[in-house]
């Protein structure tokens, strides 16, 4: 039998327990715990679940936990150490912001306090491009938003205030909307963007449009006046910089210094808690000037007045104190309104009584006249034979007037404002031409002239006046009575009140002083003063400026004033055009003195190329003169002195 075939040996089992004896078989009663049947043993064993060890998933838990924080802890290294300081600095960039404080543009005043020129509050409209992007506002036409509400606020085009807002700099974090806004607008943008930060604080589909956009404090400069003394104080421009007149040339004075302030923001709102840094700014300075606003005003009525009436390119009146040098008005018509420079015209804009360069004519010839008595060549009374032509060089020369062989007195000469007899006189001065030339260059320069003023005024001309060696053979015998040179009205202004003053010239000055942030006042430096000729010299010319005035033979008796005695000269000078360089219409002009035996006020007058009526100097600048000075007479409260004139001799018979 092979091993395969050989019987199975039964292996026993486990004995059955026996049943007690005597036991019946009992039904199963209720609550009775269910009898197992022999079967259930083997049923029991094959249902059994066993179930794994959970350490090995207790250890992945533990491993991606610990992967988790190790991540955590790596980005925290990283933000808190590595890369703190540029988060901080981002976060700074983002939260802070700089604002300019504009320093309070100092006022300028006349010589009694009266405001010329003022600044109001106002406020430069800015933005932070930045803050219009999508990233910021989850919109993609933030800046056409907000320009569209702006645009009507500002008086701006919309699509211009886009551009601003959507530079081509992306990184650009500031931008000038407008500039110099009036109180009431910056209120107007304020409150829209209050109400729309509202309203994005509790509807989230709203985005503040106007979150980005600021305002810094700055300045309006006001000319509470209008037009008067503009081509004096001159204008502020987009900038806030003075842009001439004194306003260009005190500007670091007036201007001070700006500061700044640096505060947190949040919706384009300060975070009060937060704290700021603050520079203040410290205000300009104010200026006073020696302008009297009245007589200003008086002057530039008058001139505007006649400029018009003779249709005129332009005209100028400067009025001195003849004792302190100091310009008590400056007047320039046309003129223009600095509140509204849209509107100016851009030649009527300068200060022509110190910018423009003119062949004076005979007002000059009070020079020459000074020369003679300096130099002792001649007296008043001195007979000069005055004949109808003078052949001197290579031109015949002639009077304003066709005459018959006149007999007159040097005096007589200044009266009657003759050129040929100016000619003869000053050909006293020397031996020679050329040496009497060189006396007559030598008080010419003495008086001032072509040299600058010592205002300092931008712009000013100091004229033109050519060494005597390089005068022409003409040159020679007109610059005696007032062409071949040139100067400006404050110069010639200058030239009367320093034989009013006994013969001392003291530089013209504009300014009294100024007030600094701490009210104190700085007077300006005293003027420089220069002796011409002496004072018995100076009281002689004034005696014959007189028979200019009160002879009736002289050419200025429409400058006559009741009850004060007057020095005056006419004057009436080819006029060289300034387009052309070609002689073309007259320069008319008046200068004189009052009272002219006790002087106190100088009044120049000067009109360029009348077209209308009359354009001789007596006939239309005389009466200006006397209009203005017998203004500022009253204003200055100055009395007549009372006493009689000189009544020199202007002919005598041969």
């Amino acid at each position: 039998m092979s091993d395969r075939e050989a019987p199975r040996r039964r292996v026993p089992g486990p004995a059955k327990p026996s049943r007690p004896a005597g036991a019946a078989q009992r039904r199963p009663g209720p609550g009775a715990r269910p009898v197992r049947r022999p079967g259930d043993a083997r049923s029991s064993a094959q249902q059994t679940l066993r179930l794994g060890s959970p350490r090995p998933r207790l250890r992945m838990v533990s491993l991606m936990l610990t992967l988790v924080l190790l991540a955590f802890v790596v980005r925290l290294l990283q933000v808190q150490a590595v890369d703190a300081s540029a988060y901080a600095a981002r976060a700074e960039q983002n939260r802070y912001v700089v604002h300019t404080l504009a320093a309070a543009r100092g006022g300028i005043t006349d010589r009694g306090g009266v405001a010329l020129a003022v600044s109001e509050d106002a406020y430069d409209i800015t933005a932070d491009p930045t803050m219009f992007t999508r990233k910021q506002l989850n919109i993609d036409d933030g800046p056409e938003q907000a320009a569209a509400l702006l645009a009507p606020i500002l008086g701006q085009d919309q699509s211009a205030i886009v551009d601003k807002l959507r530079p081509k700099n992306k990184n650009s974090r500031y931008t000038r909307l407008a500039t110099r806004q009036t109180p009431q607008v910056w209120k107007q943008i304020k409150d829209l963007k209050s109400t729309l930060a509202t309203k994005a604080g509790t509807d989230k589909s709203t985005a503040n449009v106007l979150a980005g956009v600021f305002a810094d404090p700055s300045s309006q400069r006001v000319y509470p006046n209008g037009d008067l003394a503009a081509g004096l104080l001159g204008w502020v421009n987009a900038d806030g910089q003075g842009g001439g007149g004194i306003e260009q040339e005190l500007n670091k004075k007036l201007s001070g210094k700006d500061g700044k302030i640096r505060y947190a923001q949040s919706g384009g709102r300060e975070v009060p808690t937060a704290g700021s840094n603050e520079t203040p700014a410290v205000p300009g300075s104010d200026v006073e000037l020696t302008i009297d606003r009245d007589i200003q005003w008086a002057a530039q009525k008058a001139i505007t007045e006649q400029v018009e009436k003779s249709d005129a390119d332009r005209g100028y009146v400067v009025v001195q104190d003849t004792r302190t040098g100091q310009i008590l008005a400056m007047a320039n018509a046309p003129g223009f309104d600095p509140n509204n420079l849209s509107k100016a015209d851009a030649e009527a804009m300068g200060n022509a009584a110190l910018q423009d360069a003119y062949e004076p004519g005979s007002t000059a010839k009070v020079m020459s006249m000074a020369a003679v008595l300096e130099q002792k060549a001649a007296t008043p009374l001195t007979h000069v034979v005055v004949p109808n032509r003078l052949h001197r060089g290579d031109r015949l020369f002639q009077d304003d007037v066709d005459h018959d062989t006149w007999y007159l007195t040097l005096n007589g000469v200044l009266a009657k404002s003759s050129n040929i007899g100016t000619i003869l006189a000053t050909g006293q001065l020397g031996a020679t031409q050329s040496q009497a030339n060189k006396v007559l260059y030598s008080y010419l320069r003495k008086f001032g002239i072509g040299s600058y003023t010592g205002l300092g005024f931008p712009g000013e001309t100091p004229g033109i006046l050519a060494p005597y060696q390089k005068w022409s053979t003409s040159q020679q015998y007109t610059i005696p009575f007032g062409q071949g040179f040139s100067i400006n009205a404050v110069q010639a202004a200058s030239v009367y009140s320093t034989i009013a003053n006994g013969g001392v010239r003291i530089e013209p000055t504009l300014v009294r002083g100024t007030k600094g942030a701490d009210g104190r006042f700085t007077p300006s430096p005293k003027p420089q003063e220069t002796r011409v000729v002496s004072n018995t010299t100076a009281e002689t010319l004034a005696q014959m400026l007189e028979s200019v005035v009160d002879d009736e033979q002289g050419t200025g008796i429409k400058a006559r004033i009741p009850g004060y005695n007057v020095a005056g000269k006419t004057g009436t000078a080819n006029r060289v055009d300034p387009a052309t360089g070609k002689y073309r219409g007259y320069t008319s002009s008046f200068a004189g003195f009052a009272p002219a035996d006790n002087p106190r006020i100088t009044v120049y007058c000067a009109i360029q190329n009348a077209t209308s009526g009359s354009y001789y100097g007596g006939q239309i600048c005389g009466p200006i003169y006397k209009q203005v000075m017998e203004f500022a007479l009253k204003t200055l409260q100055v009395p007549p002195t009372g006493g009689r004139s000189a009544d020199l001799p202007v002919d005598y018979k041969p």
